[in-house]
């Protein structure tokens, strides 16, 4: 049957065959697709993937895993080969921590560094995951950064060598090349954002200061430049940008510019001016970013290569992919026969043995129902921050030699990075919902007048000074722009709410309409016709940065029946920083001299997978 929509012709045709690499993941989806727009130079764009390379395994439009984005990799590449193109792939950091793959290995990514490697990527840069820890990011030095053969590029970040101790660049701060069919000379860098979470052992310099160095300036002098690419961890509406931006175009007003972002989890696009755009590509392995130029010059010559009869006008394009081999079928023209490459099914079998030997699909309970980080409101019934509030946290919060004080328990909703799924809840799960290797810890008699009221200063919901981060809260995997056009259209009623874990699998349908999947429907800087696969919307909702439970506290049925004078007050380590400023913004005079480990230093990931275990028993 053939799907005519506007700008695109699709073909689908529906045979028997297999779908997916890794055993245990769902059939992909029977949807409308737009085409790739090709380009002179083109581009395959991940970032902020945490872990997640063997893909989706209970969501069918991200079943795709990493030695299959090797394959449709290496078919894009044949296509430009043949057609005198260019093909370049960019990586822009977060590939560690929100995933069993990464996370359940002693040492942490014991397996993934191994099958990341296999992915020929010809820009990298680090994201502010790799360096929260001294081992994550000296394993970026030692590892990653000689894996990639000097792609691996480190424009405002160095590191104290752990040989020597010495202060150096974690890789090399740019590097210029030519592509291979166009002779397109390419000047590129890889930037951080100002992040200031990292250990001790690297050092980020703010991106205001590094445009301003000798090396930095003399770089972009060089007029033998047909393109800047600019590769980072970094937001694409930011101030690190347009300083990039503003200090490139100071001396050359004219060289296009593409920029690659991160760390929003977002897909987005955006434009600095009519030569310079940005493209950001999701998160978790959901979508491959795809970006086309069309118009650069080759050498110093004015017209592409090969490209004649195409415009020389300057234009560009992108494309945000769901990761499935639906999709990737269709855009090599290609099946489950002559799609897969050797290589790509040798790195899939990696990802399997490696998922095996860490036993991440043994399970500890069953699921009822699906809990949702934003596709449901905070407080709701499908919320997994109002289980975690009512149901979780007074069951696993306690400690012995404290038992029977009243608590007030805090976390933030940045520690919970995924839904569960109703259904098995296995290892996989725990580490993909709870990543993170946070305890608790506790301040001891805080009066309740004043504890009370750190919730509403931690969400920024009263006038005041202190500056708590956005990264305290879970991200919003869309941007205002893609939101607020899916609260136009009629009011979501979860009860009846089918989300990427419940779509339909492929399978015959009449020549009519096909009723659209739910999922991303991209609203960007070039309108909203960017998703590959054309998806009815889904509505995500803000959460507040944390969440707070009440824990043995007086009941209307107790005798006092009335607010206890003090409380422990419990919380998550990693924001402790915060919750002692707030203590000082309401006049109280706590440090770090006052807080004490809380059960033993117990991580909220293994208390959770406890809770499952005992009270979400039986078969699915």
């Amino acid at each position: 049957m053939i799907f005519r929509i506007p700008g695109c012709l699709v073909l689908l045709t529906i045979v028997a065959f297999g779908w997916s690499t890794q055993p245990s993941a769902p059939e992909p989806l029977s949807a409308p697709l737009r085409e790739l727009p090709w380009g002179q130079l083109n581009f395959l764009h991940t970032t902020d993937t945490h872990g997640w390379h063997a893909g989706h395994l209970q969501e069918p439009s991200f079943t795709g895993d990493w030695g299959d984005y090797i394959s449709l990799a290496q078919r894009l590449h044949e296509k430009a080969d043949n057609e005198g193109r260019d093909l370049l792939l960019i990586d822009t950091g977060d590939r560690i921590e929100g995933n069993g793959l990464y996370d359940a290995s002693d040492p942490k990514g014991k397996y993934t560094r191994d099958i990341f490697k296999e992915q020929e990527i010809d820009v990298i840069c680090t994201g502010n995951h790799e360096l929260y820890h001294k081992s994550s990011s000296d394993n970026e030095y030692l590892s990653t950064v000689p894996n990639f053969h000097g792609n691996y590029l480190a424009s405002n970040l160095d590191i104290l060598d752990p040989r020597s101790g010495e202060r150096v660049p974690l890789a090399p701060r740019f590097k210029k090349f030519s592509t291979k069919n166009q002779g397109i000379r390419v000047l590129a860098f890889g930037f951080l954002f100002d992040f200031t979470g990292n250990a001790n052992n690297t050092i980020v310099e703010t991106v205001e200061k590094t445009v301003q160095q000798r090396w930095f300036l003399e770089a972009i002098h060089d007029r033998e430049v047909d393109l800047f690419l600019v590769a980072g961890h970094v937001l694409l509406d930011s101030p690190e940008y347009h300083s990039i931006f503003k200090a490139i175009r100071a001396v050359q007003w004219d060289t296009p510019i593409q920029f690659f972002g991160g760390h929003t989890h977002i897909r987005d696009y955006f434009k600095y001016d009519s030569k310079a755009y940005g493209l950001e590509s999701g998160r978790y392995m959901e979508t491959i970013g795809f970006m086309s130029i069309t118009g650069l010059s080759t050498g110093g010559q004015s017209k592409p290569r090969s490209l004649n009869a195409e415009s020389n006008s300057l234009k560009f394009s992108r494309r945000y992919i769901d990761n499935n081999l639906y999709s990737f079928h269709h855009h090599t023209a290609l099946n489950s026969t002559t799609f897969p490459t050797d290589h790509g099914r040798n790195v899939s079998a990696m990802i399997a043995s490696a998922r095996k030997d860490l036993k991440l699909d043994h399970q500890f309970g069953c699921a009822p129902q699906d809990l949702w980080t934003n596709r449901a409101p905070f407080p709701h019934k499908n919320s997994i921050f109002s289980w975690l509030q009512v149901q979780v946290l007074p069951d696993i919060v306690s400690e012995p030699s404290r038992k029977g004080i009243p608590r007030l328990v805090i976390v933030n909703t940045g520690g919970i990075r995924f839904d569960i799924f109703k259904g098995p809840f296995t290892i996989d799960t725990t580490y993909a919902v709870s990543p993170f290797t946070s305890g608790f810890r506790y301040i001891k008699d805080v009066p309740f007048q004043t504890a009370k009221r750190l919730k509403r200063i931690l969400n920024q919901e009263v006038p005041q000074l202190v500056e708590i981060p956005h990264e305290l809260a879970a991200h919003l995997p869309v941007s205002s722009k893609t939101q607020a056009a899916a609260f136009e259209g009629p009011k979501e009623n979860f009860d009846h709410y089918y989300g990427f874990a419940h779509q339909m699998p492929l399978s015959p349908s009449s020549d009519d309409d096909i009723p659209l999947i739910p999922g991303y429907t991209t609203h960007d800087a070039a309108g909203s016709d960017g998703d590959d696969t054309i998806h009815s919307p889904i509505k995500f909702y803000t959460v507040p940065n944390v969440i707070e439970s009440r824990v043995a506290f007086p009941t209307s049925e107790d005798e006092n029946g009335k607010e206890p004078e003090t409380v422990d007050l419990v919380y998550i380590d990693f924001i402790e920083r915060y919750v002692l400023l707030a203590l000082k913004f309401l006049g109280t005079d706590y440090d770090t001299g006052n807080t004490e480990e809380y059960m033993e230093g117990k991580e909220l990931t293994g208390l959770i997978s406890e809770w499952v275990e005992g009270n979400w028993k039986g078969d699915c």
